[in-house]
This record gives C-alpha cells, sequence and structure tokens, in this order.
C-alpha cells in the first residue's frame, strides 16, 4: 500500500505509512504555534478516525526551524498523552545534532518516558527505520 497524505503545508508534509503502521512528518522551516498545533490536532484526529492503526511516528526535524516553548509545552501535555491513549507505541525524530535541538528533545524525551513512550534519536531516516523494523510492533 502506498503513502497517504495526511498534511501538506509551507511548513511540513505528513504521510501515513502502512508498511510501518506510523505517521511520518518532515518539517520546514518556522511554524507559529497556531500552525504547529493544528499539525498534530489533524495527526490525532488522523489516528483516531482513519480506521488505520497508527502506532509510530517519525519527525524528521532537520529543516524545522526553532520551536516555541508554548508549542513544545502544548506538544507534551497534549499530543503525547492523547497520542498515547490512541494507540502510539514508538517514537524517532532525526536531526542533526544542534545544541537547542537536542536540549528541545530531551525535554520532550523526559514526557516520553513517563508515558512509557520508546523515543530515539537519529541522524538519518535509515537509522530510524532499521530501528523500527527491530520491534516488535510492527
Amino acid at each position: 500500500m502506498a503513502l497517504i497524505e495526511i498534511v501538506h503545508s509551507t511548513y511540513a508534509i505528513a504521510f501515513y505509512n502502512p508498511e510501518k503502521k506510523s505517521i511520518e512528518v518532515t518539517w520546514h522551516g518556522h511554524q507559529t504555534f497556531e500552525e504547529y498545533k493544528s499539525l498534530f490536532t489533524t495527526l490525532l484526529s488522523f489516528q483516531r478516525m482513519s480506521g488505520f492503526e497508527v502506532i509510530g511516528y517519525v519527525s524528521d526535524i532537520r529543516d524545522q526551524g526553532v520551536v516555541s516553548p508554548n508549542s513544545r509545552k502544548w506538544f507534551e501535555q497534549v499530543a503525547i498523552p492523547q497520542a498515547v491513549k490512541q494507540g502510539l507505541k514508538y517514537g524517532a525524530v532525526i536531526f542533526e545534532g544542534s545544541t537547542f535541538k537536542r536540549y528541545y528533545l530531551n525535554l520532550i524525551l523526559q514526557v516520553t518516558t513517563v508515558y512509557g513512550l520508546p523515543l530515539k534519536f537519529f541522524n538519518s531516516k535509515e537509522d530510524a527505520y532499521k530501528w523500527v523494523d527491530s520491534l516488535k510492533f510492527t
């Protein structure tokens, strides 16, 4: 089955990958709090209402701008718990390793740990997919 496009905007493209049972997002540039929240609200709705099993989230943030503290807090307090409640079982993030992004990701990692959600960071999509393939969920 082919990838299913969920969102296509100036700041992000999101697809459902039926083979991995995952939503995959590639970010581009900056987004406002409203845009950030809207994307994740759409993804949560897809997870809940599409009829497809969504157990993974793969995010490529190499070209993403700075995420505001308000956006990050909303993601931690609303999006993560809701996604886990709806069946999310793993997350993978592809990034280039900048100090600021590592700080942002470590804050998110602390929250995912509370929910028992495995989250790993990678330098390439290939490495992320190898890890996903090693999981017993897919």
